[in-house]
């Protein structure tokens, strides 16, 4: 089953595009809880032109998630999310 995906308007505060960001959570290498933020996950993926991105989202339940965070990859992300 695909997993619906909502988004919240800050998720485009850094200018990345639904596509990039639904790009992002396809070509994922790592999604993780963010250690001390309840509720909250990330991931690192691939925008369409191979560049490394952030994502951050909240689940809704099994089935749907919500992205409120896109931007291009830091390293403070990195640690965040515990690699």
């Amino acid at each position: 089953m695909d997993v619906v995906v909502e988004f919240n308007e800050a998720a485009f505060r850094h200018n990345i595009s639904k596509e990039d960001i639904l790009n992002a959570l396809k070509t994922k290498i790592c999604d993780a809880a963010i250690e001390g933020l309840a509720d909250k996950y990330g991931i690192i993926g691939f925008d369409r032109a191979g560049n490394p991105l952030e994502v951050m989202y909240n689940l809704i339940d099994d089935n749907n998630i919500n992205v409120f965070h896109a931007m291009e990859l830091r390293k403070s992300f990195i640690k965040m999310i515990g690699l």
